[in-house]
């Protein structure tokens, strides 16, 4: 009997060894990283080294990034929508906001990294994986179906808070470059918080049937089940932290070799943002898609709205503040196409979502949206 039991625990220890491989690789550099400091980091002399490195912490990042979102997944399925959702939201959230932070505290000041590093998070999620979802879930499904109520939410919070966040320091006269004074930053920080606060209590309660899909169409093959065995929420809640505390440590580092890299090689600034929104938005572009080809629109629309609406409503009012504290300019405003662009992206997201029903042609128009954002990456 003890014999069989010794056998289970070794099995069962075994399991978690393969389940959670990626814990013990970041976990590791992590604990390196934080022993021998951030020197191999900035050393730019071998730029074969720094390109390793940076390659290295990319492909942690990611992986540890996708292993939240499956945890984060578990969750939601024992928690409920759209709780599931909330949970990696602000996961995800806790990324940026600290790949952000230690990017505009280290090397040469760079205004523009958390505006663009926001407007890349809008064009990713509203674009490309929104257009994604909707063609690859369109293909397979013909129509789906989501709640309009949840939705219409989502994007009237979207569309005021990116217009006071990343528009209108365009238009205003207190200072010359755009951006906000000091009391419309203390202005800004105060709404942003107050309004995605307010959004999370009708999520969360008073209007929570909102966010749930109350016509699903959602068979039980159809449903989407996370990859490995569910267990506890304890342990799936316990490895979500985890995997996030190490998460944001690597991504702390990943940072660095990421602004060292567009100082010393001239690359393009925008860049910088839209890999630090890619990553950040991995774990929920994942699930989201995964959930369209499994017939769940209405998580996706979740996740997906959800992440853009957290990186306006809580990360400029992050970066403001650290703005503060550093002494450190914070340019908001859009110039450019990337104007224009924010504008189009808006309005063809409010006309996607106005009837309850997508398909194909409107992942297709989305997919163009987001090639244009590439191509003003590398030719403004």
């Amino acid at each position: 009997m003890s014999a069989t039991i010794a056998g289970a625990h070794k099995t069962n220890f075994s399991s978690f060894i393969r389940e959670e491989f990626a814990l013990f690789i970041s976990l590791g550099t992590a604990g390196v990283l934080l022993v021998i400091g951030n020197a191999p980091l900035e050393n730019l002399t071998h730029p074969f080294v720094t390109g390793l490195l940076f390659l290295w912490l990319f492909g942690i990042v990611l992986w540890s990034a996708i292993c939240v979102a499956r945890h984060a997944d578990f969750l939601a399925l024992k928690c409920g929508e759209p709780y599931g959702t909330l949970i990696l939201t602000l996961a995800a959230i806790s990324i940026e906001v600290a790949m952000i932070s230690t990017a505009m505290l280290h090397g040469a000041n760079n205004p523009t990294l958390a505006r663009d590093a926001m407007f890349a998070v809008i064009m990713i999620a509203l674009n490309a994986l929104v257009g994604l979802s909707l063609l690859l879930g369109g293909l397979r499904h013909h129509e789906q179906q989501y709640n309009l109520q949840g939705t219409n939410s989502y994007l009237n919070a979207i569309i005021t808070l990116t217009v006071l966040g990343l528009i209108l320091p365009n238009f205003t006269t207190s200072v010359t470059a755009p951006r906000y004074s000091r009391p419309q930053e203390i202005f800004e920080i105060i709404i942003s918080l107050a309004l995605y606060g307010v959004f999370l209590l009708i999520q969360t309660s008073r209007h929570r049937q909102h966010f749930t899909d109350s016509q699903s169409a959602t068979t039980a093959a159809d449903q989407h089940h996370p990859s490995g065995p569910m267990r506890s929420t304890a342990f799936h809640a316990v490895m979500l932290i985890v995997y996030l505390a190490a998460v944001v440590v690597l991504a702390e580092k990943f940072a660095i070799p990421l602004d060292n890299s567009i100082e010393r090689f001239g690359m393009p600034l925008a860049l910088g943002g839209a890999i630090v929104a890619a990553l950040v938005l991995a774990p929920e572009g994942l699930s989201a898609v995964r959930a369209s080809l499994g017939n769940q629109l209405q998580r996706s629309v979740n996740l997906l709205l959800g992440s853009v609406l957290a990186t306006i409503g809580l990360t400029i009012p992050a970066v403001l503040i650290i703005g503060f504290v550093t002494q450190r300019p914070v340019t908001l405003g859009l110039e450019g196409g990337t104007f224009p662009l924010l504008l189009l992206t808006l309005a063809a997201s409010v006309v996607t979502f106005a009837s309850g029903r997508t398909n194909v042609l409107q992942g297709c128009i989305h997919l163009v949206l987001f090639a244009t954002f590439v191509l003003l990456i590398f030719c403004p």
